[in-house]
């Protein structure tokens, strides 16, 4: 069965770097879409990133973009998101969740059908 495994959370003071991976097994759709989400304390949950699996398009919340990269190494059924200059409202629980591309849509605002128990980014001095 589909199986998402993240890793790479740790406790980093503020404009630290982070590099979180998700390991996927077991999804065999010829389109997909790979997007990471967390969730801070006491907030909801909130799209992070989103990479397509065609021609590896990629896509940002406002609040990351130019600090975290996505992207993938289909060799190793790997999607990776590097963070960068790291603040102290990114941490939270991140997990990466894949559905079909149609119904995860170019951007993973719409459902998405399998999802990582999460890996913890602590940000603080």
């Amino acid at each position: 069965q589909v199986q998402l495994a993240e890793s790479g959370g740790d406790l980093v003071q503020p404009g630290g770097s982070l590099r979180l991976s998700c390991v996927a097994s077991g999804f065999t759709a010829a389109h997909y879409a790979v997007g990471w989400f967390r969730q801070a304390p006491g907030k909801e949950r909130e799209g992070v990133s989103c990479i397509r699996s065609i021609k590896g398009t990629t896509s940002y919340a406002d609040s990351v973009k130019g600090r975290f990269t996505i992207s993938r190494d289909n060799a190793k059924n790997t999607v990776y998101l590097q963070m960068d200059s790291l603040k102290p409202e990114d941490r939270g629980v991140y997990r990466c969740a894949t559905a079909e591309l149609a119904v995860a849509g170019p951007h993973c605002l719409g459902r998405m059908d399998y999802w990582g128990v999460g890996t913890l980014v602590t940000v603080s001095a």
